[in-house]
């Protein structure tokens, strides 16, 4: 199943959605309250309720979707998560975009991280489907781009082992990890050339672990205004997603609703010669197999 967070003009607040094979959204929220359904009403409480939470959808789903379905134009798209939870990122995660890295940064191409770099990004940051990236020209020259698979978490824990990895995840997102390359650069350490508004899309949906048997095997693309950037499978990554989940919750709590993202392959705009960064009225299309397209524009 794919959830999504999204609201519409008639109703009060953030709406909590199925995405049907339709296209259709289910308004599971909207059919909840006026049926008396014991289903979870936001993201995040159908990620703290677990498998009981998504089979109350699947059960409401079969009672009434017909009745609280609404096409896709009719509504809009919200960050699927954006309740103060945690967005923790991973840097270099692809050896052939360290590569690019390192040449267009100077340094020998061959130098790989020994241990996962992470950073976070903050609750402004984030902008759902069709959501509007700022191009921020008062502060960087280069906006850049990153597709991602990211992992949302679906059960607390501390010190996962890798074997029990995939138990603690709800499911996967798509994060565009918007990044200021001379922002990142000036301040060595990357938070601020990460953290500008807008600069973490993430969506359109999240689709639950069970329709996604190997995240370690996607394939994920990019498109600028239809122009192919990046394209490659997260087979490349050099930490996968259960070694990425142990690092991370070492010593460290994880909770529901905390996302993780999983690094960007080759193909970034400030590598290319001459350097191809973001500009007003630019269409992002970042595709991760299996959840979606999130498409942004740049204003």
């Amino acid at each position: 199943m794919k959830f999504l967070t999204f609201a519409v003009e008639t109703l009060p607040g953030d709406q909590l959605g199925v995405l049907l094979e339709s296209g259709g959204i289910f308004n599971v929220t909207l059919a909840a309250a006026r049926s008396g359904a014991a289903a979870p009403a936001t993201m995040l409480s159908l990620i703290q309720a677990g498998e009981g939470g998504v089979r109350a959808i699947r059960e409401l789903l079969q009672r009434c979707e017909d009745e609280w379905t609404f096409p896709q134009d009719a509504v809009k798209f919200r960050p699927p998560l954006s309740n103060g939870k945690n967005v923790f990122c991973v840097g270099r995660n692809y050896r052939e975009h360290i590569i690019e890295g390192n040449r267009a940064n100077g340094r020998p191409e061959n130098q790989f991280p020994e241990a996962i770099e992470f950073f976070t990004k903050p609750a402004t940051a984030l902008v759902g489907h069709r959501g509007r990236v700022l191009r921020h020209e008062a502060l960087t020259n280069s906006l850049d781009y990153e597709v991602e698979l990211a992992i949302v978490i679906g059960k607390k824990g501390t010190n996962i082992a890798q074997a029990d990895a995939l138990d603690h995840v709800f499911g996967f997102t798509v994060v565009n990890d918007i990044t200021a390359r001379d922002l990142q650069k000036r301040h060595g350490q990357w938070f601020k050339g990460k953290a500008l508004d807008t600069t973490c899309p993430m969506g359109p949906v999240i689709t639950h672990r069970s329709a996604i048997p190997d995240p370690n095997d996607l394939r994920l693309t990019l498109e600028v205004n239809g122009e192919m950037r990046q394209d490659h499978r997260t087979s490349d990554m050099i930490f996968s997603v259960q070694r990425i989940i142990e690092e991370l919750s070492a010593g460290m709590t994880l909770e529901p609703g905390d996302v993780v993202s999983t690094g960007t392959p080759q193909g970034v705009g400030f590598a290319m010669v001459p350097p191809r960064c973001l500009q007003v009225g630019d269409v992002v299309r970042a595709t991760v197999e299996r959840i979606g397209t999130l498409e942004n524009t740049v204003v």
